[in-house]
């Protein structure tokens, strides 16, 4: 029976609620000012554009999730993706929302300072500790400046903090004792929970295995999955980034290719007229050309050539991509009816349409690739150099011997039938006497990768006659077909895409290196306005980075005099201590050797913000190391006193920096320049002032 009253008994923590509090007010305060874009807002703000109109967009940087979060921010202020992102300092006008673009990554940097409290709790550190960690956190800087743009990083360190906690809380709750860069993260929360697992086995609670197992692997690829299908059911129309996908993705999309291919003859047949596009020819597409213009005699190098018709692979849309599929043993170059489809295994000629060449090869080497036969448009010049110009069709994705080529679906290779050599994309361009279009040769099978070709545009020539054919293929006509590839075809093409396509990185004034970050070498202008000297830096809180450094090789000494000292027989901790050690290494130290270790090893343009995510583990050790140190280092008390008058005097001295750097942080007061110039504490620091 239901007892009555009904009491609620709750425990407040009223330090967290404070460094809520404070982390929210130095966020969020102004979070509209600057009303102008600033720094990679210009970069994110095209996605957020893209989300609010609904057309399609590749980012390699990782998964979705982050720049749905933008685009929710932009979503509930009403934006509706009308803003040309061009230019950083651009004023936005009355009609954006500027704190609802800013607001969700605000509330994400927000959340990290309690996250780190209630993390180091769960390393059962004190309370002490968590506060110390949580102000530390509170008044970074560079923490702030990121958290308060239309930016990535605050939401992945959010996410980053809180599968660790998620995790710990679930670790330290078991009973009996017995959750892109964010990958390198989730890759050492794997490796802690594989070594709890470990020491779990045999134990009777072994059902904990199994849910470690689910929560870290299951779940977060089911989530992986399920974002990837939200942005792709959104983003269904076709945009920028359509040429990087195949045919048929590109043909799923509203407008763009669909819009040229809707409606086209599904099954390739006799007599069909076709676009053949390279599949290996990325990230710039180009389909299978030919004009009328020959190959030189002899090359610059003095080996000659067939002197035929060149055929190239040429990266735009264009009449003299066209081709006739023609049957070798009829003379018709037009569909019959019914139409007699081609399939796997069937011999063909390809007819060039404009020039009415056969496409052809033989024992000659190719312009830039001498180890590969030249591919040419054949004309009969009676020197004893028979046509050869017989194709086989190998339908690579086939599901059956006898599948029919399929326009869009079916990936193709092109098998030369005198010389078993395959129709391919060398990569090479050709010099100025072939218009530095791209070399299209014909190499051995078994030394040949990327080989396939897919028919792009199609349509059923029904014109015998030269002349009315090129009218024809300036007037395509269509028969209406349906056909759409499935999410899963969609969502692992385009894991292969942000994996293999590599944007063109640039220098930029403000990329550096890893080191220069650990020693803080280095800073972003991120706004600058355009009268005065009001500015906004990235720029860390240089006694915090500091300490940050001081704690990571402490932690490191210390670790390496334990781990000898155990070698020889002593123990100078508990093993409850020692596995607090061990914990407090692996999640901090840990958390910034895979947040630092991989960008030694990437050739891209690199900035401080990805220092971030590593900052924030070295925040989280400070503390937790200090209290280590006073309570299994220092026995005497006065040691004890003086490690906590020198803490005081290093907190008091971080709030000192963090308000001197605020002018930077927040962008106001205005500065003078005399003030400005005595805020360049590095020689190496970029800040900009205006004299008067």
């Amino acid at each position: 029976m239901l007892q009555l009253p009904l009491v609620v008994t709750a425990e407040v923590d009223l330090v967290l609620l404070l460094v809520s509090f404070l982390s929210l007010w130095t966020r969020l305060t102004q979070l509209g000012y600057p009303n102008n874009v600033v720094f990679d807002e210009v970069y994110y703000g095209q996605f957020v554009s893209l989300y609010m109109k609904r057309v399609f967009f590749i980012d390699d940087s990782g998964p979705p999730l982050g720049h749905m979060i933008l685009a929710l921010g932009a979503y509930l202020g009403g934006f509706d993706g009308n803003f040309v992102w061009n230019r950083i300092g651009a004023e936005y006008p009355s009609s954006v929302s500027v704190v609802c673009l800013r607001l969700l990554p605000a509330l994400c940097g927000a959340l990290c300072v309690p996250l780190v409290y209630l993390l180091t709790l769960e390393l059962k550190f004190s309370h002490l500790s968590a506060l110390g960690a949580a102000v530390l956190l509170l008044l970074e800087n560079s923490l702030i400046v990121q958290s308060r743009f239309m930016l990535l990083e605050s939401v992945l360190i959010f996410f980053v903090l809180l599968a660790f906690f998620s995790y710990l809380k679930f670790h330290n709750a078991a009973p009996d004792r017995v959750k892109y860069m964010g990958v390198f993260s989730y890759l050492l929360l794997l490796g802690v929970a594989s070594l709890h697992t470990w020491n779990l086995i045999g134990d009777r609670t072994v059902s904990h295995c199994v849910c470690r197992a689910v929560c870290l692997l299951v779940v977060p690829l089911l989530l992986y999955v399920f974002w990837f299908y939200v942005h792709l059911t959104l983003l269904h129309r076709s945009g920028p980034h359509d040429q990087l996908m195949s045919s048929a993705f590109q043909a799923s999309l509203e407008g763009g290719l669909s819009r040229i291919t809707q409606g086209q003859p599904l099954e390739v047949a006799y007599g069909s007229q076709v676009t053949l596009r390279s599949s290996s020819s990325q990230p710039i597409p180009c389909w299978l050309h030919s004009h009328k213009v020959n190959y030189p005699i002899r090359y610059e190098n003095g080996r000659g050539s067939s002197h035929q018709q060149q055929v190239t692979c040429y990266p735009f849309k264009d009449v003299n991509n066209w081709w006739i599929i023609k049957d070798p043993d009829r003379q018709d170059l037009v569909v019959s009816s019914p139409p007699r489809p081609v399939r796997h295994g069937d011999v063909i000629q390809l007819l060039h349409g404009m020039t009415s060449r056969f496409l052809n090869s033989h024992d000659v080497a190719a312009p830039m690739s001498p180890h590969s036969q030249e591919v040419s448009g054949y004309i009969d010049f009676n020197v004893s150099m028979a046509a050869q110009n017989l194709w086989r069709v190998d339908v690579l994705n086939r599901e059956a011997e006898s599948e029919s080529w399929k326009t869009i679906l079916s990936d193709v290779r092109l098998v030369h039938v005198n010389t078993s050599a395959v129709l391919k994309l060398s990569g090479v361009s050709l010099p100025d006497w072939g218009f530095r279009q791209l070399e299209v040769v014909a190499e051995k099978q078994f030394k040949s990768q990327s080989v396939g070709w897919t028919v792009e545009e199609h349509r059923y020539g029904t014109s015998q006659e030269q002349k009315e054919r090129e009218a024809e293929l300036h007037s395509p006509t269509h028969i209406d077909v349906d056909r759409k590839i499935s999410f899963w075809a969609k969502f692992l093409e385009l894991q292969w895409k942000m994996l293999t396509v590599k944007q063109e990185d640039s220098e930029h004034k403000y990329s550096s290196s890893p080191l220069e970050w650990v020693t803080m070498e280095t800073n972003i202008a991120y706004w600058l306005h355009s009268s005065t000297n009001a500015q906004i830096h990235l720029i860390g809180n240089p006694v915090s980075w500091g300490v940050a450094n001081l704690s990571l090789l402490a932690y490191q000494l210390l670790a390496a005099i334990y781990l000898l000292r155990r070698r020889r027989g002593f123990k100078d901790l508990p093993d409850a201590a020692w596995g607090q050690f061990v914990c407090l290494g692996c999640v901090c130290v840990g958390g910034w050797l895979v947040n630092v270790v991989p960008f030694l090893l990437m050739e891209k343009t690199l900035f401080l913000y990805h220092y971030l995510p590593a900052l924030c583990y070295l925040h989280l050790l400070s503390p937790a190391l200090l209290e280590h140190t006073h309570t299994h280092l220092l026995s005497r008390a006065t040691h004890r006193r003086a490690l906590c008058v020198c803490v005081t005097a290093v907190l008091v001295s971080v709030f000192l920096s963090y308000r001197t750097f605020c002018p930077l942080t927040y962008g106001s007061p205005e500065l003078s320049a005399n003030q400005l110039q005595g805020l360049k504490w590095r020689d190496s620091w970029d800040i900009l002032y205006r004299r008067r």
